[in-house]
């Protein structure tokens, strides 16, 4: 942890040389060392060099940018990534906005893009002034940092916000379970009515392990869901709450890899209502990206894109022509029944990359049995088909 005040000696450019120098190293032989400077301890430098280093892909705005002061790794990690900060900007603008979880600041650095004013929250002392610190060092002149609680600033005033933003922390004991947003900090479903005296619009951030179905019942006035992945990789769920809205919710899947972007949108009436096809596998494989599989559209995604489904629980899908689609598509070179005897004979030793869906045995406890290898250019798929028959799928990537 940093002293209250900041350590301005770490922002020296002997100092800061030294950091970039460092970034590629290795860090613990400056714990050992004597110390190197006067007013700047080993343990600092090594934390600054190792939260620098977590920013270079994640942050890469503050990474290159010099005056840069770092919080500790964790902070760095909890932070949103640039991806997806400028996302969620993207979404809402205004005049004003009130961040009550600022933490680093990555978020209210994109919101200051879109705002002409935003006040940045963090009770944490030490978080709240490298906030400060930083949003001077990237010369943005539009945010205000509080150094206090959220809710308590909304509290002690009456102004009025044309957006609140807010961040909910999961509690430690739900560590990596599924959680409900009453077991976040600060209780959003306890506060809601409070927020929506200081704004008509409220946009929420949660973790993706958090359960849709749950967060529509602690919610109300919901207006929209974004379910929010990265290379296929799930990073966050936004909510987006509007006062007195009672409408249908609009579901946004979005997948952002690179400069493309994968982006499947319905309402939650529309899955309900979806007609779903199934068969055996065709000629082509689709597995659905993660951001659609968070949201539960299996039906849906059948009939939008005219592929059928192998099986209800098994969410892949299948077509005798190549379709364009959201998520990794394959070319079916073989269909297999399950035979450990037949699979060993023409697999054994291989190097293949091994997928489950709806399959009695995990990928691990596969790849022990038939001694196959991770890597190389095979996938193979071990399902349930629609006759409820044990097979597996071997395909190219197309």
């Amino acid at each position: 942890t940093y002293s209250q005040i900041l350590n301005k000696h770490i922002l020296n450019t002997t100092v800061q040389d030294f950091i970039n120098n460092y970034i590629d190293k290795d860090v613990t032989k400056v714990l050992f060392r004597k110390p190197l400077f006067k007013n700047v301890s080993n343990k600092e430098l090594v934390e600054q060099i190792e939260a620098k280093k977590k920013c270079r892909y994640k942050l890469p705005t503050w990474y290159g940018s010099k005056g840069i002061y770092y919080p500790n790794k964790l902070s760095i990690e909890q932070a949103s990534s640039e991806t997806t900060a400028e996302y969620k900007s993207m979404l809402i603008d205004g005049n004003s906005l009130i961040d009550l979880t600022g933490g680093f600041g990555v978020d209210s650095y994109y919101f200051s893009k879109r705002f002409n004013k935003v006040i940045h929250c963090e009770m944490d002392t030490d978080l709240s002034n490298i906030a400060r610190n930083n949003f001077n060092a990237l010369n943005i002149g539009n945010v205000t940092t509080r150094e206090s609680d959220g809710i308590d600033v909304l509290k002690g005033s009456s102004r009025h916000y044309d957006w609140i933003y807010i961040d909910p922390s999961r509690r430690h004991k739900t560590k990596g379970k599924v959680f409900f947003l009453r077991d976040c900090s600060p209780n959003v479903p306890d506060y809601l009515d409070d927020l929506f005296m200081h704004s008509d619009n409220i946009l929420v951030k949660t973790s993706p392990l958090l359960d849709i179905k749950a967060g529509i019942k602690e919610l109300h006035s919901i207006k929209s869901i974004h379910i929010v992945a990265t290379n296929n990789e799930l990073k966050e769920l936004l909510w987006i709450l509007q006062k007195d809205y009672s409408g249908p919710i609009a579901i946004k899947t979005i997948n952002l890899i690179n400069e493309e972007r994968e982006v499947f949108s319905f309402s939650l009436l529309d899955e309900t209502d979806a007609k779903t096809s199934y068969s055996q596998a065709k000629n082509y494989l689709y597995a659905p990206n993660r951001a659609i599989l968070k949201s539960g559209a299996f039906r849906l995604i059948s009939e939008r894109y005219k592929v059928d489904k192998l099986h209800p629980n098994t969410h892949l899908y299948t077509s005798d022509i190549f379709l364009d689609f959201p998520g990794r598509r394959f070319k079916i070179d073989k269909v297999l029944p399950y035979n450990k005897k037949l699979l060993k004979k023409e697999f054994l030793n291989y190097n293949v990359n091994v997928s489950t869906r709806n399959f009695p045995d995990t990928v691990e406890q596969i790849k022990k049995k038939l001694n196959l290898k991770d890597g190389g250019t095979i996938y193979m798929f071990f399902i349930t088909n629609i006759n409820e028959q044990k097979e597996v799928l071997v395909c190219s990537k197309v």
